[in-house]
C-alpha cells in the first residue's frame, strides 16, 4: 500500500510540475526578451558598508542625522548603493510636487489666478467652468471642481516626465540601450538633464533643492489640513 500510495504521489508531482514547466518557460522568455545580453552587475553595498547620505540632516548639531539607522538598514543590510540612490530620488521628485503645491496654493490665496491673469473666461466651455468660479473656491474646492479632462490632460504631462526620465540618459534618448536607464539598478535618480539656462549644478544648489522641498512637504501638508479640518494645526492663520 504505501508503494502505490508512493507512486501515486510520485505521478501528481510530475504532473504539477508538466504543467507548470510551460508557465515557468514563458516566464523566463519574457524577461530575457527585456535583460541585457551583457550588463555588468551594478556594484551593492549588502556587505554592510555603510553608504554616505547626501542631503543629510544633521539631529541638533550632531553628527548623526535624522534617520541614520533606517538609512543604513535600507542601504546596507536590506538594499545596496542603488537603493539609497532611489530613495533620495523619490524624496526630491515629492519635493519638487510639493513645491509646486505650495506655490499655486499661496497663489490661489492671494488673488494671482487665471481669472486675472487669463484672457480666456472659462476653463471649460462644455461644462461652463469658468476661472472666476474656482477663484471663488478654497483650493482644496478648486481642485475637486476641476472636471475628469483637465485631471487626464496633469495625469498626462506626469506621464510625459516619467517616460523622459525612464527612457532618456544625460539628456538623450538611449536607444541603444536593452534595459531603459530608468529600469536598471540606481538608474532613476530625479536628474532630467534638462538645463537651458547652463547652470551650474553644485553641491550647494542640490542640497538647497532638497531642504526647500522637505519644508514644502511639510508646508503643503499642514495647509491642506488646516484647510479641510478647522484647529488642526495649531499655528496662528495666515494673512488670508
Amino acid at each position: 500500500l504505501s508503494v502505490d500510495h508512493a507512486l501515486s504521489a510520485h505521478r501528481i508531482n510530475l504532473a504539477v510540475f508538466t504543467m507548470k514547466l510551460p508557465i515557468f518557460a514563458l516566464l523566463a522568455g519574457a524577461a530575457a526578451a527585456f535583460a541585457p545580453a551583457s550588463t555588468p552587475r551594478a556594484a551593492t553595498s549588502l556587505n554592510g558598508e555603510k553608504v554616505d547620505c547626501f542631503g543629510a540632516t544633521p539631529f541638533i548639531g550632531g553628527n548623526v542625522f535624522v534617520g541614520k539607522t533606517e538609512w543604513d538598514l535600507l542601504t546596507s543590510e536590506w538594499g545596496s548603493a542603488e537603493t539609497g540612490t532611489f530613495l533620495r530620488a523619490a524624496e526630491l521628485k515629492h519635493g519638487r510636487s510639493a513645491m509646486l503645491a505650495v506655490t499655486g496654493f499661496a497663489f490661489h490665496k492671494l488673488g494671482l489666478t487665471f481669472d486675472n491673469i487669463s484672457p480666456h473666461e472659462y476653463l471649460s466651455v462644455t461644462q461652463g467652468i469658468k476661472f472666476a468660479d474656482l477663484a471663488a473656491m478654497s483650493p482644496v474646492d478648486a481642485i475637486k471642481a476641476v472636471p475628469p479632462e483637465g485631471m487626464a490632460q496633469m495625469f498626462l504631462a506626469i506621464t510625459a516626465v516619467e517616460i523622459y526620465e525612464l527612457t532618456h540618459k544625460d539628456g538623450k534618448l538611449a536607444s541603444d540601450e536593452t534595459v531603459a536607464p530608468g529600469l536598471q539598478p540606481g538608474g532613476l535618480t530625479g536628474d532630467l538633464g534638462w538645463n537651458p539656462l547652463g547652470i551650474e549644478v553644485t553641491d550647494r544648489r542640490r542640497l538647497s533643492e532638497l531642504q526647500n522641498g522637505r519644508a514644502a512637504m511639510f508646508a503643503i501638508s499642514a495647509w491642506v489640513a488646516a484647510e479641510t479640518i478647522p484647529g488642526s494645526v495649531p499655528f496662528p492663520p495666515l494673512p488670508w
